[in-house]
């Protein structure tokens, strides 16, 4: 199954979308409180969460400035919001038919939808703080997600996207903190983003990828499958016992996860991050607090609540609503990176190839391009 992004930036995969606006509701919103739907429990009697789920929306995770006041837009509003995002060209344009540019342009838009399988009206997926933001970082958070954006923007010092000059002495300087960024650089695989490394793909779910997952149930334990990005998917089995976390020093990329039943929703704890996380800043501090609630055949409500004290200065929650998609046609494989892993070597022998043409005097030096740059993209409403 094909990754779905709405306005993300595409660079070796389709990236995540990211902010958009919401569109009218088609059934009112619940909260993830709200009573299983009658009849959907599994042979062992458990509600039954099963099946593959679109999370595909466009309402963007942070309320916009322009809707500061207003949580949930008209229909009307929202329509008319709907229509100019869905009318704009995005990062590609294909208005000359035939050339090099329109053939490219029909790659991606297999990963670019022009509607949502499910709307509700927000103005924000954050429910918590109700001004729908997320909060400010803690200060010591603030030094340290700066002072990464400062060495990633001196390696673009003396190219196109970045200051004029000569190239950075930082250049042969290691990252702050480990590289999850586009870094302009590939002096090694570390050197690329977590996603043309083949393991973008995130905790929490719905945060910026509109995109699928499959829910499998066995007693006691529950498995999801997140399809993201271009074979970037991960497995979770989620033992559903109440029983206790790992030890702290386990640290595994995705968290260690416990379930348990709070009536008819399906509570996860996840904690055990490791350093190689980053989830907007958050790293092996991330704390999960995820709740599925079926409402319906078709829908479940993902409510999350997001911790790190020592990233931001209160938790917050968030919450997007799931369309059940038909089995048969949205069968999930699991898929290679990358059409079989190489991107990323070629990515790196293309820049030794480069080193070696500009040693011998042919074509430009490798360090002063810029390689990290993302170009245009769809964008949404502000």
């Amino acid at each position: 199954m094909g990754y779905r992004c709405f306005g993300g930036s595409v660079a070796a995969v389709c990236l995540a979308g990211l902010t958009m606006v919401a569109l009218v509701a088609q059934q009112p919103q619940r909260s993830a409180g709200a009573p299983n739907a009658p009849g959907l429990r599994t042979p062992w009697g458990e509600p039954d969460l099963q099946g593959i789920w679109a999370l595909e929306t466009l309402t963007p995770m942070e309320r916009p400035a322009r809707f500061a006041d207003r949580p949930v837009l008209s229909p009307e509003e929202a329509r008319k919001l709907a229509d100019e995002v869905h009318s704009r060209p995005g990062r590609d344009d294909r208005s000359q038919k035939g050339t090099e540019k329109d053939v490219a342009k029909a790659y991606n838009d297999i990963f670019t939808p022009t509607a949502a399988t499910l709307v509700d009206g927000r103005t924000s997926l954050i429910v918590d703080p109700p001004d729908g933001r997320i909060p400010p970082m803690t200060p010591e958070a603030q030094k340290r997600e700066g002072e990464y954006r400062e060495y990633l923007q001196a390696l673009l010092q003396g190219t196109s996207g970045g200051r004029p000059g000569p190239v950075s002495p930082r250049r042969n300087e290691p990252p702050p903190m480990y590289n999850t960024q586009r870094m302009n650089r590939s002096d090694g695989p570390e050197d690329r983003s977590t996603a043309e490394r083949c393991f973008g793909a995130e905790l929490p779910y719905g945060a910026g990828a509109s995109t699928f997952l499959r829910i499998v149930q066995s007693p006691g334990q529950a498995a999801i499958y997140f399809d993201a990005f271009q074979g970037q998917g991960f497995s979770r089995v989620i033992p559903v016992d109440g029983s206790a976390h790992a030890p702290a020093a386990l640290r595994l990329m995705h968290g260690d996860s416990r379930g348990r039943w709070e009536g008819s929703t399906l509570v996860v704890d996840t904690t055990n991050f490791t350093f190689k996380t980053n989830f907007r800043g958050s790293h092996e501090n991330l704390h999960l607090i995820e709740h599925f609630t079926r409402n319906s055949d078709s829908r479940i409500t993902y409510r999350v609540t997001v911790d790190d004290p020592t990233t931001w200065t209160k938790p917050w929650t968030y919450e997007v609503a799931w369309a059940r998609e038909p089995d048969k046609p949205n069968l999930i494989f699991e898929p290679n990176c990358h059409e079989g892993n190489y991107g990323l070597i070629g990515m790196m022998a293309n820049t030794r190839s480069a080193e070696r043409a500009f040693k011998a005097g042919k074509g430009p030096d490798p360090a002063k391009q810029d390689n990290a740059t993302p170009g245009p993209n769809q964008g949404g409403i502000d």
